[in-house]
């Protein structure tokens, strides 16, 4: 798979956003995980992630989002900790100490709210990424609380998420924890009827989010991860051409 660098994104070709997306509705168990550049694969009750040593953070994370997951609860915010299913050990907390970046969840603590144990496992550091606070309360946030929209209105979604990694990153801390110039989220409907991928450099941002909406096929260039693999080739290929996003509600 070709690699593309984040300055080129804006040359990927542009599908037709007038076109629309066909349903597939195979009633089949659907395996929305996405291939891993690292072969280290870890599962959770709350999400699954493949991590990356070298970078010390997940290239994604990745889960299913349903009204079920998100019910009013106010936990107790714990603090971060290691994961120790890592092989290689999650990266420390304390290297965010003192960074000037925030411990930012790749999956939301707010998308897992059906039980404590499950909010509880999304502040694990293999879940965090270095981000600048203006961020991650900011335009983050704001995608962040868009897809929890989503997965009420469109009855399901399957959501994967990362920070973009690659060689010459900024790094924090003693284990050099890899600070991503650009984080991405990509989107299905559950009746993978419809996909969405924004692609946000690390910055806050005032920009309508649908500003930062991209083909999946150039966030797929740029990471060298094929997302959503086990759709068909037709529609995979429709689907992640597309940038439009008038089949989203905004």
């Amino acid at each position: 798979m070709q690699f593309l660098s984040c300055k080129q994104v804006n040359s990927v070709d542009i599908f037709d956003e007038s076109e629309q997306s066909s349903t597939y509705t195979e009633n089949s168990e659907f395996n929305y995980l996405p291939t891993s550049t690292s072969n280290d694969v870890y599962s959770n009750d709350a999400y699954t992630f493949s991590y990356k040593e070298n970078f010390e953070q997940a290239e994604w994370v990745a889960y299913e989002l349903t009204k079920s997951d998100m019910p009013r609860a106010d936990y107790k915010r714990p603090y971060f900790n290691q994961d120790k299913s890592v092989k290689t050990k999650s990266a420390d907390w304390r290297n965010f100490k003192n960074s000037g970046y925030n411990k930012g969840h790749l999956c939301p603590a707010a998308d897992r709210k059906s039980s404590y144990e499950m909010y509880e496992l999304t502040f694990l550091t293999s879940n965090a990424s270095p981000q600048l606070y203006d961020f991650n309360a900011g335009i983050w946030n704001r995608l962040e609380q868009k897809t929890r929209y989503w997965a009420e209105r469109y009855d399901g979604i399957y959501v994967i998420t990362g920070g973009v990694l690659e060689d010459g990153l900024k790094t924090i801390g003693t284990e050099d924890v890899a600070v991503p110039d650009y984080f991405y989220k990509i989107i299905l409907t559950k009746d993978r009827s419809n996909m969405i991928g924004f692609l946000i450099p690390h910055k806050d941002s005032n920009k309508p989010l649908y500003n930062f909406v991209v083909p999946v096929d150039a966030i797929e260039k740029m990471t060298g991860i094929d997302f959503f693999k086990d759709l068909p080739d037709d529609l995979e290929n429709r689907l992640e051409a597309n940038n439009g996003y008038k089949n989203w509600k905004f």
